[in-house]
């Protein structure tokens, strides 16, 4: 009854820590859309997590975040975003803000549930959470990375094949890239090459937008597709011949990817079927003959 009591306690005073912080954290309308009147608004989330922790770090730590002038921890920190695909959800300052975040909060909530549960949890793991939620940013950019590589790597030869088809139809690259975006939808690729397009209006050229494409990705198909490219632009090649020999070598590479991995699959499932299948079989098969054998037959 006692450690019921404890935890409706418990809950209790989380509720009112919230209710106190969301009053804190509460602006005025007019001021929030002040604000943003001076700079781009930045892009909802999909991370809940990070939605969540957004209004906590404006409010509480950015500004030790911004007193962390290290360039090359900064740069760090700057790639981390790119090749994560989270430019338009975080700046640098926010992403340094919530390693101070939640280094600091992660070990606070395990000492304080230590000190009222009584978990006896040494301090050695608070420690470690608090470098848990220190790295925290940089795996969820980590994850966003991984999850934009499937996709890149799923769609780029279909992509490859529509700007072919585009430019052999009279396009220019150009036409074929700003076609192809209008016909995708939920794309990190159309994303990426949607960026190009912004970065020619801007005034870049073709080859520096197409690396600024390659060096966000960080991908070597994409790597060595945007070299291609930049070489049959540099010598004149016909860009629509380059586009259907890279489908065809794109096509090729991922049917050899799907074997290496069939051919991974086959040997990995042996584990779990030299641990777990064949020892029931064995007990199975093997198992009265052995308790009549002990028995003396009987």
């Amino acid at each position: 009854m006692g450690d019921i009591t404890l935890i409706v306690g418990l809950l209790m005073a989380g509720t009112a820590v919230y209710m106190i912080t969301h009053l804190i954290l509460s602006v005025n309308q007019d001021q929030q859309a002040l604000k943003w009147a001076s700079e781009e608004e930045p892009v909802t989330s999909k991370s809940k997590f990070l939605e969540f922790s957004r209004p906590l770090v404006h409010k509480f730590c950015l500004g030790f975040a911004q007193r962390v002038k290290n360039p090359k921890y900064r740069k760090r920190a700057e790639k981390a975003i790119a090749l994560g695909g989270l430019q338009r959800e975080l700046n640098v300052d926010e992403f340094i803000g919530l390693q101070i975040l939640w280094g600091g909060l992660f070990p606070l909530v395990l000492t304080v549930l230590n000190f009222t549960l009584e978990l006896g949890y040494p301090t050695l793991a608070v420690i470690v959470t608090g470098f848990v939620g220190f790295y925290f940013p940089f795996l969820h950019a980590k994850n966003e990375r991984n999850s934009r590589r499937i996709s890149v790597v799923a769609d780029l030869p279909f992509f490859i094949d529509l700007l072919a088809l585009s430019t052999e139809a009279g396009l220019d690259f150009i036409g074929s890239i700003q076609r192809v975006v209008e016909k995708s939808e939920n794309s990190v690729l159309a994303e990426e090459l949607s960026q190009v397009l912004r970065d020619l209006k801007l005034g870049s050229t073709r080859a520096d937008a197409l690396k600024a494409m390659s060096a966000r990705l960080d991908i070597p198909e994409v790597v060595s597709f945007v070299t291609v490219l930049i070489d049959a632009d540099a010598t004149g090649v016909s860009i629509a011949s380059v586009l259907k020999q890279q489908s065809v070598q794109m096509r090729v590479e991922r049917f050899t990817r799907a074997e290496k991995a069939g051919a991974k699959a086959s040997q990995t499932i042996l584990i779990p079927l030299m641990v777990f299948i064949l020892p029931a079989v064995f007990i199975m098969v093997f198992g009265p003959v052995i308790i009549k054998f002990l028995t003396g037959g009987t």
